[in-house]
């Protein structure tokens, strides 16, 4: 028997899977249980209601897939009423993504998800523009991601997790500033902004013009990104990226996350998760491994 347990924060996770925000559903029920994961991350959620962008939302492009779905919601009442029940029935901790318009914004949906009472954290997403600040990111900006995280740590006492975009020129600053504001752990990365342009029409796929890219064809990039990271902080992070099978997996424990996020496999390999967790077991069988903890950071080690 191997020991597959992670603890993020105060949760603590049965093994080191948990699913990206808008990349799984709990219709996914009537092939699996999301109890066998470590945690569940629904959908990102607003306090108000918002449309989203404008279609086409997706395309594929060689080795992953562009959205721009611009995190459409249907309210914070909504919410609680439809989507609530079914996330509090779940035995694996549920960790909530938020996002907002404003540092404001975002103060005021985590302590709405606070006082839910039931989530085990909630997840920053830092990659919405600020209106007040005329559309700079904040995930990519270190002041503005340091008051977003402690205005928000004021809300809660819940595991607290910033979601970093995949900015390399000062990611390594940002991951500093949250966790010096009091996030607990960190998500990274968000997916890079990308386009496509359709040479017959002349115009970009997209309705948006601009999306975002994500599927195997990000993983390396957010690799590296978790590997710089990790030397520079001590909070746990969960890394996510373009994870496809198992052995994506253990490449990012490997540089240093301590627990990982399924997004897009999702959507070609629906039993991407069973199958990565069988297959995550059997390595550390093979391997004589008996803790899974044993391989976050084991890349940094220099003989």
């Amino acid at each position: 028997m191997v020991n597959l347990s992670v603890k993020i924060g105060k949760i603590k996770m049965q093994n080191p899977i948990t699913t990206g925000s808008g990349c799984h559903s709990l219709d996914y029920e009537s092939l699996y249980s999301p109890d066998i994961l470590g945690a569940f991350v629904p959908k990102t959620v607003r306090a108000y209601s918002w449309p989203g962008n404008p279609p086409p939302r997706i395309t594929e492009t060689p080795s992953g897939v562009l959205s721009a779905v611009g995190i459409p919601s249907k309210g914070w009442e909504m919410f609680v009423s439809e989507d609530v029940p079914k996330l509090k029935a779940l035995k694996t901790p549920v960790i909530l993504s938020v996002v907002g318009r404003t540092e404001e914004e975002y103060a005021e949906i985590v302590e709405l998800s606070d006082g839910l009472g039931f989530l085990a954290g909630i997840e920053l997403n830092l990659s919405c523009p600020n209106v007040k600040a005329g559309g700079l990111q904040f995930g990519a900006n270190k002041d503005m991601a340091y008051k977003v995280v402690a205005l928000s740590r004021k809300k809660t006492g819940l595991t607290l997790i910033p979601k970093l975009p995949p900015d390399q020129s000062n990611i390594i600053e940002v991951a500093k500033a949250v966790e010096a504001a009091g996030a607990d752990a960190i998500s990274m990365i968000n997916s890079p902004r990308a386009m496509m342009i359709d040479i017959e029409t002349r115009k970009p796929f997209l309705g948006n013009v601009m999306g975002a890219l994500s599927g195997p064809a990000i993983r390396p990039i957010a690799v590296a990104l978790v590997y710089q990271v990790y030397q520079n902080v001590k909070i746990p992070i969960i890394g996510m990226g373009g994870i496809a099978n198992v052995r994506d997996v253990i490449e990012f424990l490997l540089a240093g996350s301590q627990a990982v996020a399924l997004g897009v496999v999702n959507f070609f390999d629906p039993m991407a998760a069973p199958k990565i967790l069988a297959g995550l077991e059997q390595y550390l069988e093979e391997k004589g491994i008996e803790d899974v903890n044993s391989l976050v950071g084991a890349a940094h080690t220099r003989n």
